[in-house]
């Protein structure tokens, strides 16, 4: 059941939780590209007691001084939180569709260095990403998104259906879309920023209540579940899917901070408005992420779980690598330019304002 994202609301602001895990999980091998991934079985992962920041003892490859902030180089001053109104846009988005790539225990935002320290993780995007992964690994590694431009790092906790992981197959859905009102002050990311989305030590009620929270799990007509639904259609592709949204005002200043996510926010609605406006301490207007999945497994959902704990664990991280010419261009284009753009940077409806990428999906 396809629905439209809801418009966030700036009384919901971004929580201060610990993001991390604890927890072990499957190791697969894939080419690049793949469709699909052969997994092993994963053993249980453990409770669902996290872990602190503390137990990261290893700085990752792009912090310097190893103090857990990455800066900007340069860093973005001077800028004001936009509370202009364009004309109205419906749509201000572009898709990047992107396959599975592997699942491993590693995580190079949350536990840079070191390889198994994690709970297991679903990869998509470079096909390189792994605990050492870095800025500069990233850029020269391959990628399973359908633009070659697209070298980012995307992944996610590894579902499984009691011991055996479901991996998403096909072209997954990630959107870049705005967050704010004022759509035309939105801005490239910036190579390099990496945060992480959600936390797998938040409750059940602090998942529902989540900025980020769109329709929690769906499975055929049922929606807005903070755990995942007990039983589930069987009828041909229904699947459970999620919508979660990423915060999308960045302060300007840093490519990670050391809970990897202070330099990030959620918009917030301008007093005596309905318009979503970036804080003043996170002023500049990004993309904002929203990740679209869905997992193949029906009928029975009673020994469905996340390698990071319960359904509520779920939670995303991002590792921008895009080439820098090919996301302005689909930023200009699709997010400023008002669209309902493909990966291809094409509106259908909107034909005669063309196309950002050529039918190998990249620049001309």
């Amino acid at each position: 059941m396809a629905r439209r994202a809801r418009t966030l609301s700036g009384a919901l602001i971004s929580g201060a939780l610990l993001l991390t895990s604890l927890g072990v999980g499957a190791v697969a091998a894939v080419g690049a590209g793949a469709d699909t991934v052969a997994a092993a079985p994963a053993p249980a992962p453990a409770a669902h007691t996290g872990h602190v920041m503390a137990a990261s003892t290893k700085a990752s490859g792009d912090d310097a001084d190893g103090d857990g902030y990455i800066p900007a180089n340069p860093p973005v001053t001077g800028v004001q939180p936009s509370d202009k109104e364009p004309p109205h846009r419906y749509f201000h988005e572009f898709q990047a569709h992107c396959t599975v790539t592997h699942t491993r225990p590693d995580d190079p935002i949350v536990y840079p260095g070191q390889p198994g320290k994690s709970h297991d993780h679903t990869f998509m995007g470079n096909t390189t990403t792994d605990a050492n992964s870095t800025t500069a690994s990233l850029d020269k590694g391959p990628t399973s998104c359908l633009a070659p431009g697209d070298k980012s790092g995307y992944w996610m906790p590894t579902m499984l259906n009691g011991d055996k992981p479901v991996l998403p197959v096909g072209e997954q859905t990630i959107y870049y879309k705005a967050g704010v009102t004022d759509y035309t002050s939105v801005r490239p990311f910036p190579k390099g920023l990496r945060f992480v989305v959600g936390s797998p030590m938040q409750t059940a009620q602090e998942f529902r209540n989540h900025p980020g929270f769109v329709e929690g799990w769906e499975c055929g007509d049922s929606y807005f579940n903070v755990d995942f639904p007990k039983q589930c259609p069987t009828t041909q592709d229904t699947q459970v899917n999620i919508r979660f949204q990423a915060p999308s005002c960045w302060d300007g200043k840093y490519l990670d901070t050391p809970d990897h996510k202070s330099h990030m926010s959620y918009p917030v609605v301008k007093p005596g408005t309905n318009n979503n406006v970036c804080p003043a301490d996170h002023p500049v207007a990004l993309p904002m992420i929203e990740f679209k999945m869905a997992f193949p497994v029906n009928g029975d959902l009673s020994k469905l779980r996340l390698a990071s704990g319960p359904a509520y664990s779920f939670h995303y991280d991002f590792f921008n690598a895009w080439d820098d010419r090919t996301l302005k261009a689909m930023v200009d284009h699709c997010v400023v330019g008002g669209l309902q753009c493909d990966p291809r940077g094409y509106d259908q409806s909107h034909p005669e304002n063309g196309a950002v990428l050529n039918d190998r999906y990249e620049l001309p």
